[in-house]
């Protein structure tokens, strides 16, 4: 991965914060130097669960960054087996990129159907972790804040994030595929809803600066090249001792089905006004 991989994932995305494409504001931060988006760490783990398991249904993802991922850092990415539900055509993998150092830069489990059935399995009810009020302002975030965004990703974007992930499962690329599935068309990645987090997370709430430490998403329903998409994002916990924020984390269509939920901690030390 190079610097020039991150301005393709920042430009597609929208996330230009600055520790992933400016090298001068990354030497200020604990960083040191520009660092990989999460989410673009996240699609090459997606690449390699549809490489091994083509047409695979992602439903859940989570993803913690134990340690920072440079540019010009050659990543293998693992995927192993941890379960399977066969009568419900559930596999549980767990998922993992290494650096060269041998530490980890993501590390997490997923969880995609690998049935037959058509359409999208209906998960059972998820749980995410209840709002705490301890502390109602920090930083210039408040408790309650919510940024939103509203994207409509193209088959251009779409071929731009494959061409730069290598994220080729037919569900994305392969209309009759995924008509055969039950979908209306083919798909967008999951990748690309966490990019439009990512983006609110690195330039709005809290904004530039905003270090990623870990994410939990549950994929609730496709969504699809050329329709509309709001993402949102709004603080449920504040930690000033420890500069950690927690957000709740959706995207829905305009009609307010939810097609993402999830949560994110992120680490705040070196968000800073653009």
């Amino acid at each position: 991965m190079t610097l020039e991989d991150f301005a393709r994932f920042a430009a597609l995305s929208g996330d230009d914060n600055p520790i992933h494409t400016d090298p001068d504001f990354a030497a200020r931060t604990r960083f040191g130097r520009p660092v990989a988006h999460g989410m673009f760490l996240f699609g090459l783990i997606s690449a390699l669960i549809g490489d091994r398991i083509p047409g695979a249904v992602l439903l859940e993802q989570e993803l913690m960054f134990p340690t920072p991922t440079y540019a010009d850092e050659e990543v293998s990415v693992h995927m192993e087996v941890a379960a399977i539900r066969a009568d419900e055509g559930i596999a549980e993998l767990t998922t993992t990129i290494i650096r060269p150092s041998g530490e980890a830069g993501c590390q997490g489990r997923a969880v995609v159907h690998v049935g037959t059935v058509a359409g999208w399995p209906r998960l059972p009810d998820i749980a995410i972790p209840a709002v705490s009020t301890e502390a109602v302002a920090f930083k210039g975030l408040r408790w309650g804040q919510r940024a939103t965004l509203r994207r409509t990703f193209t088959l251009e974007d779409v071929q731009a994030y494959i061409d730069l992930t290598g994220d080729a499962n037919p569900l994305y690329t392969d209309r009759a595929y995924a008509t055969g599935r039950g979908f209306r068309g083919a798909i967008l990645p999951g990748p690309l809803l966490g990019a439009l987090i990512s983006c609110l997370l690195g330039t709005h709430l809290p904004g530039w600066g905003t270090n990623y430490l870990k994410q939990r998403f549950y994929f609730l329903a496709p969504a699809y090249p050329g329709e509309a998409i709001v993402a949102a994002v709004r603080v449920t916990r504040l930690r000033p001792e420890k500069e950690l924020v927690n957000l709740r984390t959706t995207c829905r269509r305009p009609t307010r089905e939810t097609l993402c939920d999830g949560e994110a901690l992120v680490l705040v030390r070196d968000v800073r006004e653009k």
